[in-house]
């Protein structure tokens, strides 16, 4: 059985409602493994890195400026197809469609904001996952 990695972030949406140990409580439930957690307060260069894919885009500067506006939880979480596993526990993007039972569908919600305060996030690849846990476990 192959073991993979992912990143996990609460996002400071998450952090500033106290849904952190829910979350966390989600993975594990699901039998994933914490790996390495982090609770930390994003510096832009860090930032920067993380969303370089959407650098020039519209949502991009709103995005970043989201992410200082609090404190972030960063995860390394651990287990078998751990990536699509936790994109599924975590639901689409959007909080208001999200299915009922994800993360985002049952504690998350549209605030009306410039960018979607959607409670995680969750890497997308295996090379996403190496990428990104490079990032914020230098």
């Amino acid at each position: 059985m192959t073991t993979e990695r992912t990143l996990v972030l609460v996002k400071p949406d998450g952090v500033a409602r106290g849904l952190t140990g829910e979350v966390l409580a989600r993975i594990e439930a699901k039998g994933y493994r914490l790996v390495e957690l982090r609770l930390l307060h994003a510096e832009r260069s860090v930032l920067e890195q993380h969303y370089a894919e959407h650098r020039g885009k519209p949502f991009y500067e709103p995005l970043v400026e989201f992410m200082l506006s609090g404190p972030v939880v960063a995860a390394v979480v651990e287990g078998h197809r751990v990536i699509e596993g936790f994109r599924s526990l975590a639901g689409t993007t959007e909080p208001t469609t999200a299915a009922p039972g994800t993360i985002r569908g049952d504690l998350g919600r549209d605030w009306g904001g410039k960018v979607q305060q959607n409670l995680v996030h969750g890497s997308d690849s295996p090379e996403s996952a190496e990428r990104e846990i490079g990032i914020w476990f230098a």
